[in-house]
This record gives C-alpha cells, sequence and structure tokens, in this order.
C-alpha cells in the first residue's frame, strides 16, 4: 500500500463525534462540526491554523450558502442561518419536533437545495425519523424515502441525476434516480465483520467514497457498486469525507471518539481528528444552498 491510499493526521481536534467534512470553495478551508461537542470547526490550509465556534445545541450537518457571509446550519432541532463574522443565528424551522429525533446528516444537491436526514436520538436506534429537503424559498418537504434510524451517506453525482443515501444500521447505501427517486434500490451492502456506512462523497468520475465507522476505512465504490479504492484512516470511528484543496484532490476525513472506552482512547490516541488523503482522483465543487444569496 502507498502513503497515497493512507490517511495521516492533520488536525487533532480530539472531537467527540466529529462529521459533517466540507470544503468551501470561495473561501478555501475546510469545516466540520463536533456534534456533541456543540462546536462548528474551521482549518485553513494556507497557514495551517484551526479554529473552533462554540454552537447553541448540537450541530449535526451544514452547507456555505450563495452568500458566502452565511452558513445553512442544520442544527439538532432545526434548520438556521449563521452569519460567520457575527455568530448571529437565525432560525428558518423546527425538524420533527413531535419526535425524539434531531438532525443527521445532509448535503446541497447540484440546484443547491438541501437534503438532510435525521436520526432516532437514543442508544437503541429505530426506523423513525424520515430525510427531508430544504428547497430555495425555505418551503421543507419530506422526501419519499422511508423512514430511517440513522440518516448517512447523502450524496450526488456529478450531472445530479442520482442520490445516494443509507440508512446505517441497515449497512446497505441505497441509490435513487433524482429528483424522481424513482429505481430505489440497494447500491452497496456492507458485509464484512466491522464498519457500517458513514458520510460520503462523489467524485469527478462518479465514484462514491464512504467513510466506514468502526472500520478505520473510506471506501470507493464505482458507479456500478464494485470496490475500487480503499484506504486506511488511522482510527477506529471516521465518520465523513470531503474532496478540497485548489485541485479537490485531497480528501478530508473527519472522526470521532464517542463511545471509545479509556483503553480504547489510549491506543487511539488521535480518535476525533481530521485526517487527509491524497486518492489520486479528484472531487468537485459542491453546491453551495441556494437559498441565501
Amino acid at each position: 500500500m502507498t502513503d497515497s491510499t493512507r490517511a495521516r493526521l492533520l488536525v487533532d481536534s480530539q472531537c467527540s463525534l466529529g462529521e459533517g467534512a466540507t470544503w468551501c470553495a470561495a473561501s478555501g478551508r475546510f469545516w466540520w462540526t463536533d456534534i456533541e461537542g456543540k462546536a462548528l470547526w474551521r482549518y485553513d490550509p494556507r497557514d495551517g491554523k484551526s479554529a473552533s465556534f462554540p454552537m447553541p445545541e448540537r450541530l449535526a450537518c451544514f452547507s456555505p450558502c450563495a452568500d458566502a457571509r452565511f452558513l445553512l446550519l442544520g442544527l439538532a432541532s432545526r434548520l438556521a442561518f449563521y452569519e460567520i463574522a457575527t455568530g448571529e443565528i437565525e432560525t428558518i424551522t423546527e425538524v420533527e419536533p413531535d419526535l425524539p429525533t434531531r438532525l443527521n446528516d445532509g448535503r446541497c444537491d447540484r440546484e443547491g437545495r438541501f437534503v438532510f436526514g435525521t436520526k432516532h436520538d437514543v442508544e437503541d436506534a429505530q426506523p423513525v425519523g424520515g430525510f427531508y429537503r430544504l428547497n430555495g424559498d425555505l418551503s421543507l418537504e419530506r422526501l419519499p424515502l422511508g423512514a430511517c434510524a440513522i440518516s448517512n451517506s447523502i450524496g450526488f453525482s456529478p450531472d445530479g441525476a442520482t442520490m445516494y443515501y443509507c440508512d446505517s444500521p441497515t449497512r446497505q447505501i441505497r441509490v435513487c434516480d433524482y429528483p424522481s427517486f424513482a429505481r430505489d434500490r440497494v447500491f452497496v451492502e456492507l458485509t464484512d465483520a466491522t464498519g457500517v456506512p458513514d458520510g460520503s462523497i462523489v467524485d469527478a468520475q462518479g465514484g462514491l467514497w464512504n467513510a466506514q465507522w468502526g472500520g478505520a476505512r473510506v471506501v470507493c465504490y464505482a458507479p456500478d457498486g464494485r470496490e475500487s479504492a480503499r484506504i486506511d484512516v488511522p482510527t477506529a470511528q471516521p465518520s465523513c469525507v470531503a474532496f478540497g484543496g485548489p485541485d479537490f484532490g485531497t480528501l478530508y476525513v473527519t472522526s470521532a471518539r464517542i463511545g471509545l472506552d479509556d483503553r480504547a482512547v489510549q491506543s487511539d490516541t488521535h480518535a476525533g481528528g481530521v485526517f487527509v488523503a491524497m486518492p489520486g482522483v479528484r472531487g468537485v465543487a459542491e453546491a453551495v444552498f441556494a437559498g441565501k444569496a
């Protein structure tokens, strides 16, 4: 195995639950969230400095906006706009207020609409949540993708005509036509002893790169579902991925230390950090949320 297929530590952030890997092309910075730490993180590759910003509640997912002064936040209970310079938060709408759920994974489709899912917020999660889309006019709609326990792996093909998603406990990544949601079917099923599908990103050739929680790896699947590449990550719980850098050739990987006992943390010393790899392929510029312009 070459160094290009091994991830290395970039930021020893020691997040409890690092997630939401996002490259902002407008600012040239990498962003992520520590969900349980209630913090938004930022790394600037130009000076190697990182910083974190407190959130009023758990931040599960987010997206840059067309107006680069703002982020769209997927907080535990609600969607909101966040003004980066001031920290001011403007609530858009609550999500599933009558259910014991919180927001989880989310990513913009190629038209700049924010697609996200929820998570049953208990230890033994059951499929009671769902998948949603926040449109540019700020209307919210539930998508016809069935109930989920822990939404993850939301991503879109480069042409925007295919959507990927999963309910992590099933260990299946699904795929459907988009935006019709027709031909909803299993794309990949994990059958080995370790790892469940977590966050994903799609590269310029249509390969789906998936962080596999508990498996210490990121796996790429070709559009036909065959495994085409694998990156070893030196931590047990990689959680989400994003392509970034000037040429989108750097793969950023977030991770988590939640659920690891003291002995595991002693051996997995960089759990919760951000890792990077150079997989030899490039990503694409992800869409920003069109609703704040």
